[in-house]
């Protein structure tokens, strides 16, 4: 067993639950979910509601959730899992069909932690388990910058940009700005001069005094207010 890619809580399996009301995507995944040792199906749901109920039942550390579902949407489900206590360390990886999903940003803004798209090759799919597990976020710029940049154009309201952000220091806008285009720690290291253990530091306190569950919802404040735009990413 990888034990670096085990649940960031305990050198166990990965749990991951799977929600689509697809029965053949549900069993693909699956099938190869269940070769990986570092990894296991703690149980499926066919819909946002068993989504929910599921995850309150297995406490996964990951929930591959459709956003197109009977009964309850996985955007809805997302909300209700990361308003639920006692679930506050299951993350949502939403599987969008890319072009045609407009409820993206709505799925981060619920509390999601990164997308995968439908189509998406084992090695992706594996990957993207992997990193929301450890505590990141997946995004991928190809899909964040445009979706995002796209559904957040219109909604930002300069006084009350102002006003959210001003809890933050002028490193730190820097930092949540580069956040928001896509750069990882490293990379923020680098443009800015900084270790990337110090970016790492001034990427948590913007989370901390934005009250953001993660990084993914870090992109989301930098567009909402204005401070990455669309062509600026």
């Amino acid at each position: 067993m990888n034990a670096a890619a085990a649940s960031p809580l305990t050198n166990a399996p990965i749990k991951v639950l799977l929600a689509d009301d697809e029965g053949l995507v549900r069993s693909g995944f699956k099938v190869l979910l269940d070769l990986e040792d570092e990894i296991t199906v703690v149980g499926e749901a066919t819909n946002g509601a068993e989504a929910v109920e599921r995850a309150r039942a297995t406490r996964p550390d990951v929930v591959l959730m459709d956003i197109r579902m009977p009964k309850l949407d996985g955007i809805q489900a997302t909300t209700q899992i990361a308003e639920t206590h006692g679930l506050e360390q299951v993350r949502v990886l939403i599987l969008t069909t890319y072009d045609t999903d407009e409820y993206v940003f709505e799925a981060l803004q619920a509390g999601a932690s990164g997308f995968l798209l439908k189509d998406a090759g084992p090695a992706e799919l594996l990957h993207a388990i992997r990193v929301v597990a450890a505590g990141d976020a997946l995004l991928a710029p190809r899909i964040t910058r445009r979706l995002i940049g796209q559904f957040t154009a219109q909604r930002t309201a300069t006084q009350a940009a102002e006003d959210r952000l001003a809890v933050l220091t002028q490193r730190e806008r820097e930092v949540l700005a580069l956040v928001g285009q896509g750069l990882s720690n490293n990379e923020i290291g680098t443009e800015l001069f900084l270790s990337p253990a110090t970016a790492r530091t001034h990427v948590s306190h913007a989370m901390a005094k934005l009250g953001a569950r993660d990084r993914a919802q870090l992109v989301v404040i930098a567009y909402q207010t204005g401070l990455v735009s669309p062509n600026k990413a």
